[in-house]
């Protein structure tokens, strides 16, 4: 009697399902296979995962292959980031593979010990700022950086990680258009970011207020403005931040309502032309003292053009251009917008430069690149086409937790780190997650410096588009400088800040031995180097 009704049970359970499939008229598979059909969805569910873990090599997933995870958590905990028994990529018929040239000779000596350099100062080659003269132009100390991400799109949790990591390795966090929050405030420099929304610095109506935006940056850390045209992952389409994600909290840093989704405009309203928004810059540096800059996608040509010509023939101009490429992430775009809309960086980023170098104004720029850019080769391309820094987001979200579920726009981010639910929050401790944040961070401008020294130059911003070339497999292999066009100079700092840069990186090199033997700069006052745990990261780094 008791097995009758332990199996009875199950069977009424079955038998209500497949009742239910044969009578809906949803599904044509559930009423052809009742109950079995769904054993497709739940493995269609599985995909990613199954993907991900079981089915996939070492270079095959996107957004980032396993092998590009794993050198990131293995970075982040201070565990052994190198590999063993030589490359697995398949560097002879691979097209477009990339090829750093090092120097067999150099003034520059490279140090023998892998883990050098994780203390080293890696600062900007140019003084943000300083060509037009605002008053609080400055060196950055760092060019890796932590790119836009706003709370909101990222957990409280998450974003109070990044800013203590960015803090310990003495970087720059950008806010994100999501404004400035205060998770934002616990000890790093920030580049404040302006979106079409003027999130932080709108009025009642959501039209940009002045006021409000000094009040704003005065009352923080912000060494730097940088108005947002448009998203590498969504180019002509404001932000978007799912309903589930408005908080309470986040309506009121914001001024939207509760629940509700929040969509920025595709446009700015306080300008309408270039010439318009030149003048805007102009006023917000005069008020702010900030240096000024723009962050864009690139798409027609035809805005490069008019901002070359207005900065040519007028004193009026921003102090840095961020360049972000197609393949940088999101937490939510269309799919087309995504995939199809704006140049991936390498080719955006190498057009926009080379107007500029044509008309002569690079020298008076700094050059920021964004768009996967958190892995050091992807970063030494980046430097050698120009870039003085790096901003990286996908990867310090990986190094502080994130497992590449791709959930950002369910907010149910399995880790924590892209979601307003406080349960699943709950599970990203903010303090030990900022540990990883920083060592990540200086693990990237290690590995970037080292990949210097082998060229032979002081600082990765003197690597030259020459020094990197890019195969067709066996058949033959293009210098960048060949692919993109660059002329001799082109990439590099102008002659006076080479020399300053050399001649810092000179003085690091002077200043106290690291337990490794290798020269070691001292870090930002009040901040010291972090040691994170031992032991053997997965793929998903065992979050």
């Amino acid at each position: 009697m008791k097995w009758s009704n332990a199996l009875g049970i199950p069977a009424a359970a079955l038998a209500a399902v497949a009742s239910y499939d044969l009578l809906q008229r949803r599904h044509a598979l559930l009423r052809n296979f009742p109950v079995l059909g769904h054993g497709r969805y739940l493995l269609e569910s599985l995909g990613p995962e199954l993907r991900q873990y079981i089915t996939t090599n070492n270079d095959e997933e996107r957004p980032f292959t396993r092998d590009q995870r794993r050198w990131v958590y293995a970075s982040s905990k201070k565990e052994t980031n190198t590999f063993g028994f030589g490359t697995d990529n398949d560097i002879e018929f691979t097209d477009g593979y990339t090829i750093i040239k090092h120097r067999t000779f150099s003034d520059i000596a490279p140090s023998a010990v892998p883990g050098g350099g994780d203390t080293l100062q890696l600062p900007s080659a140019k003084v943000l700022g300083s060509a037009r003269g605002r008053a609080k132009a400055f060196r950055p100390h760092s060019l890796v950086n932590i790119s836009a991400m706003s709370f909101g799109s990222l957990s409280s949790a998450a974003i109070t990680a990044l800013n203590r990591g960015a803090t310990a390795a003495d970087c720059l966090q950008n806010t994100g258009e999501g404004g400035l929050s205060r998770y934002h405030r616990n000890g790093a420099d920030l580049v404040f970011q302006i979106g079409t929304a003027y999130f932080g610095c709108r009025d009642e109506d959501g039209r940009f207020d002045l006021d409000r935006l000094v009040s704003l940056v005065h009352s923080a850390p912000v060494r730097a403005i940088e108005i947002k045209l448009s998203q590498g992952a969504k180019p002509g389409l404001g932000g978007l931040l799912p309903g589930a994600k408005v908080t309470a909290e986040i309506a009121e840093i914001r001024g939207v309502r509760e629940g509700s989704d929040c969509v920025s405009p595709s446009r700015h309203t306080a300008f309408h032309d270039v010439d318009s928004m030149l003048d805007w810059v102009e006023l917000v540096a005069a008020e702010t003292g900030l240096p000024v800059g723009i962050k864009s996608a690139v798409g027609d040509s035809r805005f490069w053009e008019s901002l070359i010509e207005e900065m040519t023939h007028s004193d009026r101009g921003v102090d840095f251009v961020t360049i972000d490429g197609g393949e940088g992430g999101t937490g939510a775009a269309p799919l087309v917008f995504s995939d199809a809309v704006s140049l991936p960086f390498r080719s955006g980023f190498a057009r926009v430069y080379s107007m500029f170098a044509e008309a002569g104004l690079t020298d008076g720029i700094t050059f920021i690149g964004s768009g996967k850019l958190g892995l050091p080769d992807n970063a030494v391309v980046a430097m050698a086409l120009g870039c003085d820094m790096i901003n990286v987001a996908r990867e310090p979200m990986l190094a502080i937790g994130c497992i590449q579920a791709q959930k950002c726009h369910t907010d149910r981010c399995p880790t924590g780190v892209a979601t307003q639910s406080s349960w699943l929050e709950h599970g990203l401790d903010a303090q030990a997650k900022s540990v990883r944040a920083d060592n990540y961070i200086r693990s990237l401008r290690r590995d970037v410096f080292k990949v210097a020294e082998a060229c032979g130059v002081a600082h990765p911003g003197l690597i030259t588009a020459s020094d990197v070339e890019v195969a067709d497999g066996n058949r033959r292999a293009t210098t960048l400088a060949e692919l993109y066009g660059y002329r001799d100079g082109w990439g590099l700092p102008g002659l006076a800040d080479r020399d300053e840069i050399t001649r810092l990186m000179a003085e690091y090199a002077e200043g106290p031995v690291g337990e490794t033997g290798s020269p070691d700069a001292q870090t930002k006052p009040g901040t010291t180097g972090t040691t994170g745990t031992t032991g053997t990261t997965g793929a998903d780094g065992h979050r």
